[in-house]
């Protein structure tokens, strides 16, 4: 079983529009509701894949009550820790070629309630085999939460994955997780100067075993024990690339639990990446898409 963490668990809504008017009224062609957050999106594509989950993280009041809602209905495994405050709404517009996110910044969060998180989390890591903490941070939550949680998964032999920006991202690589996954913005904000393979490097410094750093159209870079890699695309893909850093991460985690080898693991993490891209709403990708470009992706 894979665990999952979303620790700003979302009940995330989708506008599809032909055509935004900003200062006008716009018309809406398609609307889509469903649980989201970034752990929430890697499950969907891993129980695609048929791999079992497990989805944990932190939801509260009414729009909790919606996310639990919506993972059952989807035969989504979970065991979310209940809190008082009321679990975020995110909203993407997407009109041809491009998308805006607007992301709540989610339920304030109490030292009593992380502490019960975490004792959650330690017992379901004996049923884990691997561990991805992903996404955003409510407030309340300790910046070095993502630290926190890898050291505990690490300490039990469970590999862990880490999708983080700004401060949790900074921590993250004092708890030794196998890897953390950040695209070149959220790299550089975190190691500023230098190039994507020398701020890679320099977080494999700080702790973490392997850095993959998502790069768009560019690929992926991944710094790892056994050297660095390149996976190059042949094509653009166009279309909504709201949760195309969660089905890349998918494919990582997979990769983490077969043990397959770094070129199999990066190919099939960016082929889901650029499949994400051609699916209208986070959590799902274009089977089509996945496997037409995978064959074509050149590791170096």
């Amino acid at each position: 079983m894979i665990l999952t963490v979303t620790l700003n668990a979302a009940l995330d809504v989708t506008y599809e529009v032909p055509g935004v008017a900003w200062d006008g009224v716009n018309r809406v062609s398609g609307v889509h509701r469903r649980a989201g957050g970034k752990g929430v999106n890697v499950a969907r594509v891993l129980t695609a894949f048929g791999q079992d989950v497990l989805v944990t993280g932190l939801a509260g009041g009414p729009t909790g009550q919606a996310v639990e809602a919506d993972l059952e209905a989807a035969g989504l495994p979970h065991a979310l820790v209940r809190i008082a405050g009321d679990s975020r709404t995110t909203l993407v517009v997407s009109d041809p070629g491009t998308a805006t996110l607007f992301n709540e910044p989610g339920p304030v969060v109490t030292p009593e309630e992380f502490a019960r998180l975490v004792r959650h989390f330690t017992v379901l890591l004996d049923s884990a085999e691997a561990v991805v903490l992903s996404g955003s941070l409510p407030r309340g939550v300790p910046l070095d939460a993502y630290a926190t949680l890898a050291a505990i998964a690490a300490e039990r032999g469970v590999p862990a994955i880490v999708d983080a920006d700004g401060e949790p991202l900074r921590h993250a690589p004092g708890g030794r997780p196998s890897i953390v996954k950040p695209n070149a913005e959220e790299l550089a904000r975190a190691v500023p100067g230098g190039g994507p393979e020398e701020g890679a490097q320099a977080l494999r410094g700080r702790g973490a075993e392997a850095v993959v750093v998502s790069m768009g159209a560019e690929g992926l870079l991944a710094v790892t024990p056994e050297g660095t890699f390149r996976a190059r695309m042949p094509y653009k893909v166009e279309g909504n690339p709201t949760g195309a850093g969660d089905s890349l991460v998918a494919g990582l985690a997979l990769g983490l639990v077969r043990r397959s080898p770094w070129p199999e693991r990066l190919s099939r993490a960016a082929a889901l990446g650029a499949a994400a891209v051609a699916a209208p709403v986070a959590g799902d990708f274009d089977r089509q898409v996945y496997d037409d470009i995978r064959p074509q992706i050149v590791i170096d």
